[in-house]
């Protein structure tokens, strides 16, 4: 026997779940499909930084937008997604950085995002644990951070408290136009179909403009006070973090446990979920140049993840074009948990006929097929 919803999503990380959430209480009869864990895949693979980023105008007016989503949110999380604004400090090494740290504030603040510039004294002051001689740093006093696991499986429960049903245990064999099959026999139609598969995301819609990125994260044991802030450098300038090859690039994050995640590597088009001695070592190493004493500290975990990423570094959100019933809320790459919740509310909005807070536009699926017709 065929179920029939109003809206199926498929996969229950984050941003499936913030989609599930949104459409369940649109209304909509909405089922949710994970062959896995709650949160698993991309979303564990997360540091749950909710950061605003400025690469393209669009990514800071998704991002911004969603940041607010997460604030008005907050207030509803349970203790276990620990969430906590502690503001990121984006550090610069030398003057040439310090000049970004200005662009940044300028651009920052015309979005209405509060900044404040530190002076080497000032970031030493903040950060006793950075090397002595860096430049200084911009501090984004709204980011946040939480553990995504936990702020997904509340999510999926908002949504099931509204009526969703979760079907798991089961992969999706088909899906399109308006119908889906799983392994275990299970067939649904619906008139809206939302991929939210992460990396897996292609394997469902073929011709998808995605590619995975791997990525390792280390945690530490309790080091209450010994980070404050999470903590980026600014050498993404100086090819901290390239668009093909393998990378490193100095990432830390506290955590309300007083654990430290430890960040961030980027492989692309490796298929190994192992954790590879060479990439750890190099991140680490980067680390320690930043931040020398967290050699000292001892290491409890480290673990990899597939995160998907577009050539643009936009997600994918809205309407595949060659599918009238088919959605994609997927591309995401490392900013899946900032954006989860944007991500959902425009799509929902989108569904209503609503106005959006922000233009659908540049994240739609088609601006690729667009791109290449005037190649």
């Amino acid at each position: 026997m065929t179920q029939r919803y109003d809206a199926v999503v498929i996969g229950a990380g984050i941003v499936g779940a913030a989609c599930a959430r949104e459409c369940a209480q649109a209304g909509m009869r909405t089922a949710i499909i994970e062959q896995g864990t709650i949160g698993g895949g991309a979303t564990a693979a997360g540091m749950g930084h909710i950061v605003v980023m400025d690469d393209s105008p669009a990514q800071l007016a998704l991002t911004r937008y969603s940041q607010l989503l997460w604030s008005d949110l907050a207030s509803q999380l349970p203790p276990s997604a620990e969430y906590e604004t502690c503001g990121t400090l984006w550090v610069a090494a030398d003057e040439e950085e310090m000049a970004e740290v200005l662009r940044k504030q300028e651009l920052y603040r015309s979005a209405g995002v509060p900044v404040e510039v530190l002076d080497q004294a000032q970031l030493r002051e903040a950060e006793p644990n950075l090397r002595p001689g860096l430049a200084g740093a911009l501090l984004i006093q709204s980011d946040a951070v939480l553990y995504p696991s936990a702020a997904a499986l509340h999510l999926l429960n908002q949504a099931i408290e509204q009526g969703a049903d979760l079907c798991a245990g089961a992969h999706v064999l088909h899906c399109g136009n308006g119908s889906l099959q799983l392994s275990d026999g299970t067939t649904f139609a619906a008139d809206r179909i939302i991929n939210a598969a992460g990396a897996l995301a292609g394997a469902l819609t073929p011709g998808l403009q995605i590619r995975k990125r791997k990525g390792h994260l280390v945690i530490t044991d309790r080091y209450p006070g010994f980070v404050r802030h999470q903590l980026v450098e600014l050498g993404y300038l100086k090819s901290a973090h390239s668009v093909s090859g393998d990378s490193v690039a100095f990432n830390v994050q506290p955590r309300k446990t007083g654990q430290i995640l430890i960040g961030s590597s980027r492989q692309y088009d490796e298929e190994s979920p192992g954790i590879e001695s060479r990439i750890l070592t190099a991140m680490l190493d980067r680390v320690g140049q930043y931040m020398p004493g967290i050699a000292e500290l001892s290491a409890i975990r480290s673990w990899t993840g597939f995160r998907a990423a577009t050539p643009d570094k936009l997600p994918l959100i809205g309407p595949d074009e060659r599918d009238p019933t088919l959605f994609l809320a997927t591309g995401h790459e490392g900013l899946g948990i900032t954006t989860s919740l944007a991500t959902a509310r425009l799509l929902a909005d989108h569904f209503r006929g609503a106005a959006p807070a922000i233009p659908l536009d540049p994240y739609l699926p088609s601006r690729f097929a667009a791109e290449a017709a005037h190649a």
